[in-house]
């Protein structure tokens, strides 16, 4: 598995979506971003904790 985004993409990524109003459950974004939750549950230890690492709770 080839992982094409860094950390800081990963976060200004969530950041973007919560911008842009999308959903930011995790089923949601794992079918709608596969790319994004491989990336981020690569960095982080969760899908939770790549969120608050963004500033998002």
């Amino acid at each position: 598995m080839e992982i094409d985004m860094s950390a800081d993409d990963v976060i200004n990524s969530i950041n973007q979506l919560h911008s842009d109003g999308q959903a930011l459950a995790k089923k949601k974004v794992k079918k709608s971003h596969p790319e994004l939750m491989r990336s981020a549950l690569h960095y982080f230890p969760s899908w939770e904790h790549a969120m608050k690492e963004s500033g998002i709770e």
